[in-house]
């Protein structure tokens, strides 16, 4: 999956697959790479709009999705 940089203190870069409705996530700290399953196309655009990504995703994501860990 293709990512791309964002500005956040949290994330290094974000993709997404609508089709399959991933959301994938690299996170600065620990340079990990996760993904997170059954994220609608309507989430994401609240998400990759929002004001704050570190505080959408522990607010809005973590915990709430099946997620899995790739690196």
């Amino acid at each position: 999956m293709q990512r791309h940089r964002v500005q956040s203190s949290a994330l290094q870069s974000v993709g997404y697959d609508p089709q399959k409705k991933i959301l994938e996530l690299e996170f600065r700290e620990n340079s990990g790479v996760w993904q997170y399953f059954g994220f609608k196309p309507s989430s994401y655009k609240k998400f990759i709009s929002s004001e704050s990504l570190g505080h959408f995703f522990v607010t809005r994501i973590k915990g709430k999705y099946p997620e899995l860990k790739m690196m």
